[in-house]
């Protein structure tokens, strides 16, 4: 079964709110702010990693509910390829899903789409 969630949103909003600490540590992973920190917390970087979580939600089709923001973390490997990195409620939830990422932005928007595979148990058929 194929799992997809797309989100997008305009970097302003997010430059907006990452001033405030505390939605910084609501949304943002250990890691994931370890890696925005890195690079000087970008407010376009910050914004597609908002967006992977929107996206997240909805290819598990629970909207933002069901897991917390940071136990969604978009990470990079040494390639720069993005990854997610799921913890507590979140791993639980996307037990079985192997995700692919795209994220892309302008100067004005940043974007993520997502697609999940979920492998199903073969179906037994009795004859």
């Amino acid at each position: 079964m194929l799992l997809v969630g797309t989100d997008l949103v305009e970097i302003d909003r997010i430059a907006r709110a990452i001033e405030k600490e505390h939605f910084r540590r609501r949304v943002f992973g250990v890691q994931e702010l370890a890696e925005l920190e890195a690079r000087g917390f970008p407010a376009q970087s910050a914004a597609v990693c908002f967006c992977a979580k929107e996206a997240f939600g909805k290819a598990m089709g629970v909207g933002l509910s069901g897991f917390a923001l940071g136990e969604v973390q978009l990470l990079h490997n040494a390639a720069g390829q993005p990854y997610l990195s799921l913890s507590g409620r979140a791993e639980k939830l996307a037990e079985g899903v192997q995700f692919a990422v795209s994220a892309a932005h302008s100067k004005t928007c940043a974007t993520v789409v997502l697609v999940g595979e979920k492998k199903e148990p073969p179906r037994v058929v009795s004859l």
